[in-house]
């Protein structure tokens, strides 16, 4: 146990490699879920869904553990995958292109999110007051709108304020709303097109909301900017808004609020967002700036002083997947919450 503690704290370097690719949607099981591949990333499931204890750990195409936070590559920077291309409508729109890791399908309602603060970053159900977190259904819609994520390798620095919002971010990775066609499963990861973004002021943090779409959606190549949204979407954009607006207050909390008075801001801004953003957490994984309780352990961040080995990752795994079922003893068990910040 004390060989692994140092491993549960926040680790740091930013090489990271592979390109993004998806998986099938997961089933349910208590124990180790099955390996589902395709292409590069896979996903294992630990305890039930709709539990303060489903953990869903992400894997690469070799079958080692790896964080979705920081061993995915930001960017798609390589023409093919498995030897097959990837879509690309136009050459200049490459550089646009994004992995993406879905936390939550569209049209569902369970707050799922990637475990910032715990070890190797699995994707678990977020809980407020011992409670497990649903969003409500915002009339006319159904849970969320859009398959919602994040971009892998951005942080939004809650000790940074945003010159365009005069507020500090909100600690987490960037937000992506995907508006493609096809509804998503959790932990997939996909390569999006880039197509604006909307600034929620978020109890006076800035939480950026990226507006992209799917490459491999069967309408990707009307897409190049945010004005195609509106032309080809009528009517999205202004239901995004009233969404992320209202959705807080069947819990009792005021109308959300918004930078630029609500205006979508195009490819070109959303794109030295994500720049920034990427920045923030290279600074963060080479210690540069105050991470807080933000844990960065990784698995392929080659020159991470707190790299660890795949032996290391599967024990981490083990133990956490243990504690959160209450198998383990109780002092391994309450070091493993200090650690995970509970």
């Amino acid at each position: 146990m004390r060989v692994l503690l140092p491993l549960l704290r926040t680790g740091w370097g930013w090489r990271a490699w592979a390109p993004a690719a998806a998986r099938l949607p997961p089933g349910t099981s208590t124990g180790p879920g099955p390996h589902r591949a395709m292409a590069l990333y896979r996903t294992e499931e630990r305890g039930q869904p709709y539990t303060p204890d489903y953990r869903l750990f992400f894997k690469n195409v070799a079958g080692d553990y790896i964080s979705p936070f920081h061993d995915i590559p930001l960017r798609v920077d390589s023409t093919e995958e498995n030897g097959i291309p990837t879509k690309r409508a136009r050459n200049d729109e490459y550089e646009t292109l994004f992995n993406m890791v879905v936390e939550v399908p569209r049209w569902t309602n369970a707050k799922m999110e990637i475990a910032t603060k715990e070890p190797l970053n699995p994707i678990k159900q977020d809980t407020k007051d011992g409670k497990l977190r649903y969003v409500a259904n915002v009339f006319p819609h159904k849970g969320y709108i859009w398959n919602y994520g994040a971009l892998p390798q951005t942080w939004e620095d809650p000790c940074r304020k945003d010159n365009s919002t005069d507020c500090c971010g909100d600690n987490d990775p960037i937000d992506v709303c995907e508006i493609g066609s096809k509804v998503l499963s959790c932990g997939e990861v996909i390569r999006v097109k880039i197509l604006g973004i909307l600034a929620l002021i978020d109890q006076g943090e800035t939480d950026w909301k990226i507006i992209a779409i799917n490459v491999n959606d069967p309408e990707a190549s009307k897409f190049h900017d945010i004005d195609d949204v509106k032309k080809y979407k009528p009517g999205y954009l202004e239901a995004t808004l009233n969404w992320l607006r209202f959705y807080k207050v069947p819990e009792g909390k005021p109308e959300n609020q918004f930078a630029f008075n609500g205006e979508f801001k195009n490819k070109a801004f959303a794109l030295e967002v994500i720049k920034s953003t990427h920045e923030c957490w290279k600074a963060l994984l080479m210690k540069k700036c105050d991470g807080g309780a933000i844990n960065c352990t990784n698995v392929q961040v080659c020159d991470s002083p707190f790299h660890c080995t795949q032996e290391e990752a599967r024990s981490i795994v083990e133990l956490v997947s243990s504690s959160l079922n209450k198998e383990s003893n109780e002092e391994d068990t309450e070091q493993v919450w200090h650690f995970l910040g509970k």
